[in-house]
């Protein structure tokens, strides 16, 4: 075999070798490159202010809204009964807790008082209301409900049926007045042929009408007396100690499906009171602050995607 037969035969061995060992290797792939993992966005949800009824007791909600702002909290609806509608008409209307304070500081008792003679008059209470409507009209520009920053909802109870019944637009001033018409104080309100009283006899604390409303995270703040501290000096106390055994069931079903409950320490504070106002907000204040950080928790554990 010649020299260049035998070149040519290694050639090929070779080159058979390499080919055998190719296909017995194995094959190595680099990982590929993955992209980076963007966080899911914190799920956004709607606070729901439910604020429950209990007349002059009323100004401690004011005082639970100066602690929320303070802390970067804003409810998207909020609710009211009562009192609860009269300061939540406001505070839908855009003041601040500070400004509701100036607000609360500054109101005459009088200028929301106006006097009936039940004995002449069909409809007996010995006030009218309508002091107290054109009061919030004014406060709140004349805008009706649906026309206020927050959406805003005002609970009252229908006479006839005994059915609650949730305002949402028309008339604020109107709606807050049909709302707060406590039997015996405040004459009853007649709308589109409906009779209407104080929504305390069927939500004291509207919960539910928070989530009707689409709160996914309800803050109740709760005003009513207990039925054992509350004095019945007067005939307003009487009738508002009616309403504190009246509710107190409802109160404790519908308070159930709240997130948060607060219950500023009013003690024996009287429903007529008005002088007490600068206790009831600071109440309100402190009652707040104790629960800030399970309000805090449990929002940041509902906006967990």
């Amino acid at each position: 075999m010649t020299s260049r037969r035998l070149a040519l035969a290694a050639l090929a061995i070779l080159s058979a070798a390499t080919i055998a060992g190719c296909k017995n290797a194995p094959v190595i792939e680099t990982p590929a490159v993955q992209p980076p993992v963007e966080p899911l966005p914190p799920k956004k949800i709607k606070i729901g202010l439910a604020l429950g009824g209990g007349a002059a007791r009323g100004f401690a909600h004011i005082g639970v809204i100066k602690a929320l702002e303070a802390q970067g909290i804003y409810p998207d609806i909020v609710v009211g009964t009562s009192a609860g509608s009269v300061v939540g008409a406001l505070y839908a209307a855009g003041n601040t807790g500070f400004q509701l304070q100036k607000l609360a500081l500054e109101m005459d008792e009088a200028s929301i008082s106006d006097w009936a003679v039940p004995l002449f008059r069909k409809n007996t209470g010995v006030l009218k209301g309508e002091a107290l409507q054109a009061y919030v009209n004014k406060s709140v520009n004349n805008l009706p409900m649906e026309k206020l920053k927050i959406p805003f909802g005002a609970v009252a109870t229908d006479l006839k049926d005994g059915k609650p019944i949730l305002f949402q637009r028309g008339n604020t001033g109107m709606a807050v007045r049909a709302s707060s018409a406590v039997p015996g104080v405040f004459q009853p309100v007649t709308i589109n042929g409906h009779t209407y009283v104080d929504g305390g006899l069927v939500a004291p604390v509207p919960v539910r009408f928070a989530r009707d409303m689409g709160a996914d995270f309800v803050i109740a703040v709760n005003i009513s007396t207990q039925a054992d501290v509350q004095a019945t000096v007067s005939s307003l106390d009487v009738i508002m100690q009616t309403f504190s055994i009246m509710g107190q069931r409802i109160n404790d079903y519908e308070l159930r499906d709240a997130d948060i409950v607060i219950t500023p320490p009013l003690g024996k504070m009287a429903s007529n009171d008005f002088n007490g106002r600068n206790q009831a907000v600071l109440a309100g204040e402190q009652a707040a602050a104790q629960v800030m950080a399970q309000i805090k928790q449990k929002l940041e554990a509902k906006r967990k995607p």
